[in-house]
């Protein structure tokens, strides 16, 4: 594939790093977003990519960032939180949630979509959960499978709006041993990124508006 650039949001550790590694193996020009900069730098530098402050909660530092990076081909809406208390009683870490890992998402999307609609290609990867489908049974603490869920269905709508030139897809990573995960977890975080490393550099033919998990298709 002939080089690309690509945004890896909250890409300055764990499965976000993982992607963006692998983006610079496969020859495409990457740039990390990350809310400590400083931090964000020495990790892209690690991997041969390029870093950018973004705060996927704050709309201006989305704007700040796509005003830098430019043009994207490829973007992967990676940054996440999860907070452990419960819904009802941290309404705050809910809207954070909700903020992070639908409302970013969704605001980069925005920005990132018409240059790609433009040049009649683009890959969009969001990162996803198991405890964000229906089909597993939405699990998580706090609202994290809620906001799974709600980028779950957010892929569904912007495949069919942005078809058939730009592909998004969802994508569960599996239990990875990330500071998330915790130590215990199950898959390097290398195998958890493989199914992002894939859709993001996805054929002509390849498939939009699904749900993956190590590059099966799952249900929703």
């Amino acid at each position: 594939m002939k080089s690309k650039r690509a945004l890896v949001t909250g890409g300055n550790r764990g499965i976000g790093l993982a992607i963006a590694h692998g983006l610079v193996e496969a020859g495409h020009d990457v740039v990390v977003g990350s809310r400590d900069l400083k931090a964000g730098e020495k990790a892209a530098r690690e991997v041969g990519a390029q870093c950018v402050e973004l705060d996927v909660s704050d709309a201006g530092s989305i704007s700040r960032c796509m005003e830098d990076v430019g043009d994207v081909d490829i973007l992967v809406n990676n940054a996440g939180v999860c907070f452990r208390e419960t819904i009802l009683e941290h309404p705050d870490d809910f809207i954070t949630n909700i903020d992070v890992m639908l409302t970013g998402p969704f605001r980069l999307i925005c920005l990132a979509a018409p240059s790609m609609r433009k040049k009649g290609w683009g890959r969009i990867v969001n990162v996803s959960s198991g405890w964000g489908s229906f089909g597993e049974g939405l699990g998580g603490p706090n609202g994290y499978g809620v906001a799974k869920a709600g980028l779950n269905a957010l892929t569904v709508s912007l495949s069919r709006e942005l078809a058939p030139a730009v592909k998004v897809n969802a994508m569960c990573p599996g239990w990875v041993r990330t500071r998330m995960g915790g130590n215990d977890a199950t898959r390097s975080v290398e195998e958890g990124a493989d199914t992002a490393l894939w859709l993001a550099q996805l054929k002509d033919n390849g498939p939009t508006g699904g749900f993956f998990r190590d590059r099966k298709k799952i249900s929703w």
